[in-house]
């Protein structure tokens, strides 16, 4: 163990090398997760639903009783044929198999190998940023859950509690070692980020009759302010809601929807926060420089 420690730490080229590999599992773990927990939530909130109205199980129901991550076992949706070990190897199977099913020959989604190159991408620049240490774990495992709440957003307009509060207390958790800030910053940063975007709902709902925005961006933020402390929530917010009106207005136009569709705001936080883990001190700093404070 020693020595595998001094060969990470002394050789950049291993480290890279251990990161990339696994990333590029972890990235393939991800398409599994983006895409069955959504499902597996709704047959969650369908059975309390039930349970609440004395309802009976349907037959089709009970057939997907048993629908997790690992079960069953990823298959074509096509042709239903199991998907062997070497047919999923993260993007290289999708390169020799051209894109396509290895029994049916229908198509498989680019979007599974471009999840998996950018899971590859996000990991290395965090190692380079970071090196060896500490900081580099907790912010793969920050990165990787990002990537994750940001697709499964875009896809359904939720951000699942089994994915966002356990971000939310390993951030409190590791600001006990001062990781990336220490735990007074990370806790206020947590009740305040939690607070402010509480209480603007509220006054925006109270102003417009409307919900501007979901509970489950509260916790996000909330997460944000728990790992990156309450002195970058400021630009974590008026960077999103910038990239946020801008890309947004762009998608409205482009898909010719009304301007009262509803776009998740969970992809522009997580890419807000992203960014100020590696550049936001800078960014404050600049700030403060140009205010002359």
């Amino acid at each position: 163990m020693t020595e595998i420690h001094n060969l990470l730490q002394t050789q950049p080229a291993a480290l890279y090398i251990l990161v990339g590999l696994l990333s590029l599992c972890i990235g393939s773990l991800l398409n599994v997760i983006i895409y069955r927990l959504p499902i597996m939530l709704q047959q969650q909130w369908q059975a309390e639903c039930r349970d609440y109205l004395d309802l009976p199980e349907e037959a089709d129901q009970k057939e997907t009783t048993s629908f997790n991550l690992f079960f069953p076992r990823s298959h074509c949706p096509h042709c239903k044929k199991i998907v062997k070990a070497w047919h999923n190897i993260p993007i290289l199977s999708y390169c020799l198999l051209r894109g396509r099913c290895a029994y049916c020959r229908q198509s498989i989604s680019i979007r599974y190998p471009c999840i998996e190159f950018l899971t590859l991408l996000l990991s290395l620049f965090v190692v380079w940023m970071f090196g060896y240490s500490w900081q580099s774990v907790s912010a793969l495992l920050f990165s990787w859950s990002l990537l994750c709440l940001v697709m499964i957003d875009i896809d359904h307009k939720i951000l699942p509690d089994v994915i966002t509060l356990p971000l939310l207390w390993l951030g409190l958790l590791i600001s006990i070692n001062h990781v990336f800030v220490s735990s007074s910053m990370a806790i206020i940063g947590a009740i305040a980020a939690y607070a402010f975007l509480w209480l603007f709902i509220k006054l925006f709902k109270l102003l417009t009759g409307k919900e501007g925005m979901g509970h489950g961006d509260f916790k996000l933020f909330a997460v944000f302010g728990a790992w990156l402390g309450w002195q970058m929530l400021p630009l974590i917010i008026v960077f999103a809601s910038i990239t946020g009106a801008i890309f947004g207005a762009i998608i409205l136009l482009c898909t010719r929807q009304h301007k009262s569709t509803p776009i998740p705001f969970g992809p522009y936080l997580a890419m807000s926060a992203w960014v100020m883990m590696f550049w936001g001190q800078d960014l404050m700093r600049f700030y403060l420089d140009t205010m002359g404070i």
